[in-house]
Parts: structure tokens; sequence; C-alpha cells
């Protein structure tokens, strides 16, 4: 399972010696108390570190160096509590290789009208120190989320959180390992894409595995193993009675179960945190992996079906943005249209594998036929999907970059019962309606497969195309096709014109 905990952000506050060491003191004192009370809030994951006042370029230098360095060190916050000039910054900021978050905060809430005097006005200087910090990650071209507001304020708090978990998302990228199992399906477009490029700008790294290699890891599988999983399936789902110990269909679930253990034990082994499958490679295994890959998605690893290793990178990226959310994330793809004068609606699923993190009530484990791939029948985790607001993203290569697009939606109940249809789904209303969803999500190019989060919303993923320099493209209530189609075209002008800037 996924742990934000053990990840640090580091809170660092900038002044200069000009207002002696007696108001140094305060701003250590005022920004240790700031960084406790970041760190105590719920709606922060990780650590909140306290470092000492940075006064000098040569400490901001070493400070940014040992980010660099210190592993667990996603990022930083930074505030000017007092004027730092920014010419101090510049050594240091041009070294860092973490992100990081530009608080535009002050200490105190409100002015004391009665009290104020030129020694309050000294040590409380956020108003303006805080823009001369702001030029200089400008005049740098540096990505970073400015967040303003009062400290203990809840939509600050939520602003800081959405933003470390943006940072870990992208921290568990770097280095990370993703196994592709076969290539992609073959002559589709979207899900193809430079891997060099991915990690060189996104950090993770694709491998690819014939089948052979995965079937030599499950036929090692030991009976004793697959009667423990077997039985963690009955303790877990509610089961087919032919798939149950002494069912008909029982060897099918051992099966299965002789895949997961096979395909979570290959996973382990290398080190990954994502991978693929696609139907069209399945020499060697009886059938597709479908309640395998839905319960390792249950545990955090991304996935992508037929070779889309861009999607499941995004949905390792979610799982670690959303870990400890409510809500949960999954693989999904936009399946069939429901056009109807009660609302045009969508249909998401995919062949097996949504993650049984969204299902609103216990999956029920079958065996049923699939008609694809040309195997024995698989069994699957069978479900509806949670209702209420959700978001789903796609990520492209486009030659000159990686756009991600998203759409947010709202997940509804289905009208009827879908007795007839063996596999997980959810129903959704786009927003601001299908028509204009879709032809906007047309219009960028968005693909077919998605990663699909009730826990995360836009916030969560524009900070993280920010800190990857990802292009992102939002749709939703406030999208108007036609402004929308002009942002495309602005958006390829200045992708063009950014390659010389």
């Amino acid at each position: 399972m996924i742990d934000l905990s053990q990840n640090e952000v580091w809170f660092v506050t900038g002044s200069q010696h000009l207002y002696g060491p007696k108001t140094i003191e305060q701003v250590a004192e005022h920004s240790r108390e700031i960084a406790a009370f970041l760190g105590a809030s719920a709606h922060i994951p990780v650590k909140i570190v306290f470092k000492p006042v940075l006064t000098t370029p040569e400490a901001i230098t070493d400070l940014c160096l040992e980010a660099n360095s210190t592993k667990n060190c996603i990022g930083l916050i930074t505030w000017m509590h007092t004027f730092s000039p920014a010419k101090m910054w510049i050594n240091g900021l041009t070294r860092l290789k973490k992100p990081f978050l530009h608080l535009h905060t002050q200490y105190n809430r409100e002015i004391p009208w009665s009290e104020i005097d030129m020694n309050f006005m000294n040590l409380n200087q956020a108003a303006h120190g805080d823009r001369e910090f702001g030029f200089i990650g400008s005049r740098l071209r540096l990505n970073r989320k400015v967040v303003v507001g009062f400290w203990q304020d809840a939509d600050v708090l939520s602003s800081v959180g959405a933003w470390t978990r943006a940072a870990s998302a992208w921290a568990d990228a770097q280095g990370g390992k993703l196994a592709r199992f076969g290539d992609n399906m073959r002559d589709v477009a979207v899900t193809e894409g430079d891997k060099v490029e991915a990690q060189i700008q996104l950090g993770y790294d694709v491998y690819g595995y014939g089948v052979g290699d995965l079937v030599k890891v499950v036929n090692q599988a030991s009976d004793a193993e697959i009667d423990r999983l077997v039985q963690q399936y009955v303790d877990e789902y509610d089961v087919a009675p032919a798939l149950k110990p002494g069912g008909e269909r029982n060897t099918s679930l051992r099966e299965g179960a002789r895949i997961e253990i096979g395909l979570r034990n290959f996973l382990e082994a290398g080190n990954f945190k994502a991978f693929t499958t696609t139907f069209e490679d399945l020499h060697g295994l009886a059938q597709l992996p479908g309640m395998a890959v839905q319960r390792l998605m249950r545990d955090g690893y991304g996935f992508g079906a037929e070779g889309d290793w861009k999607t499941s990178a995004l949905v390792r990226a979610m799982k670690v943005m959303a870990a400890g959310l409510k809500g949960g994330v999954s693989f999904m793809e936009d399946y069939t249209y429901h056009f109807s004068a009660s609302g045009d609606k969508v249909l998401g699923a995919h062949m097996l594998e949504v993650c049984e993190s969204i299902a609103s009530t216990k999956p029920r484990l079958e065996i049923l036929p699939l008609s694809i791939g040309g195997k024995a029948d698989p069994v699957r985790l069978i479900f509806d999907a949670n209702t209420g607001p959700a978001i789903g993203a796609s990520i492209m290569d486009m030659g000159q970059r990686f756009r991600l697009v998203a759409n947010v939606v709202d997940v509804v109940p289905t009208d009827e019962p879908l007795p007839k249809l063996p596999v997980a789904r959810a129903l959704w209303l786009p927003r601001p309606n299908l028509k204009t969803a879709a032809a906007a999500w047309i219009y960028a190019g968005g693909a077919h497969h998605t990663s699909f989060s009730f826990s995360l919303n836009a916030e969560h993923l524009q900070d993280f195309a920010d800190i990857a320099g990802l292009e992102l493209l939002v749709i939703d209530e406030n999208t108007k096709l036609a402004d929308f189609r002009d942002k495309l075209r602005w958006n390829d002008l200045y992708y063009h014109l950014s390659k010389g800037l």
C-alpha cells in the first residue's frame, strides 16, 4: 500500500540580517509555529519540516543542494516573512531539482489597529517580501504553485495539501519502473509514445517483457499459496457458487489465483510500480488476467490495458496522490453512450480491469465468457461504482509534448439493473454536458483509456502537471467549445515557440 507519511516537505523562510537578531528570532519562532500547524493538518498527508531561516546566498544554496540529495524530501514550501532580496535566491533556485510551493501568507491574520507600529511593520512584510521572491521565480521561469491566504484557513490548507500529494506522485515517478508484458495492441495509435522522452521528462522507466517471462513465474505458484489466496477470495467477496472450493468451476478460480500470485511476485521482485498487459499476447496463460489486475490496482499498482504504458503510469501517479483519501482510483475506458432526454450519459467499463477501490458495494466474483482474446473464461470482480463527483484523465504523446486532458464528471446510478453486463462499470454525466465534453475531448486528441478517480479533483492534476511540465486541458462546467478550441490553437503556438525560450 502507498504511505505518504514518510515524505518530507521542508518549510523554508527567507529574511535578511538587516533587521537584526531579535527580528530574525521572531521570524524563526513564527515559521516554526506555522510549519507545525501545517504538519498537524488533516489536509496535509506528509511531514512538514521546519528549516532555519535563510538570510544569505550561501545558506540558500546549501539548503537547495541538501534538498536535492535528501531522498525523503519531495519539495519545499517557501515564505518571505520579511523582505528577502531575491538576488540571494538565484544560485539556489537555479540548482534546485525539487518542486516548490510559494506560500503567500503572514503570521498575523488582521492588522492590530491600535497597536501597530514600525516594529510590527518591519517584522510582517510578506505583502512585499513575497512579491520580491515571486519576481525571481518568474524571471527564472520556474514552475511553482502560489497559495495566497491566512495559514490557518481551510482553503489554504487544502491547496497546500493538494500540492503535497502532487509532489509525492512526482517523487514516486522519479526512477519508478513500469513492466510491459507484450507490446501494445496492434495498430492502435494513441497507446504509442516516446518512452525515452517520458523518462527524460517524467522520470519513470518502461521495461518490456515477453509474456513467457511472466508465465514462468506464474507456473511457480505452489498449491499451498493458491489455497491461501482462494480462501482470501471467499472471505472478501461474494463468490459465485461454481467457483468456490468443490464447485464445478473452482479450477478456473485457482488459475486466476495462480496468475495473481505470479504477477504479484514478478512485480515485487523487480520493484515495479505499474504494469500493462494485452489480450493479443497471452501465450502460456490460461485466461486473460482480470481479477489479478483488479486486486493489484487496489493495492496501489498502476495499470494500462493493451500495452498502454502512459495510462499505467498515470494511474500510479493518481493512486499516489489519492493515498489515504476516500473514493479510489481506477483504470477506465469510455465504453458506450446513453443519449436520452433525461440527460446524455457515458457508460464506463473495460473488458475486466476496473479497480475495486471505486466499488459501491462488495464485489461479486464471477466467471463468465469473454468474447475477445481467445482464451478460457476469465474470473473477474463485478460491481457498480460509487456515485458522486469524479474526474477522468488521459495522457497522450502529441509529438512535441505530452498532453494531459481531464473531464470532471458526475457519476450516477444506472437507470436500470445490468444483469447481463459481466464487468465492473460506472455511469456518469460529463460536465458541462456530453456533447460539449466529448467534442472537446476529441479535439484535444484525448485517448479512450483514462485514470478515473473519486478522490482527486482538477487542482491535484493541475499541480502535478505544473511540476511535470505537462500541458493540461480541463473540461468542466465552465467549458465552452469555441474557447476550448482557441486554447488548443494558442497552446500549439506556445509549445512550438517555447522550445526557443
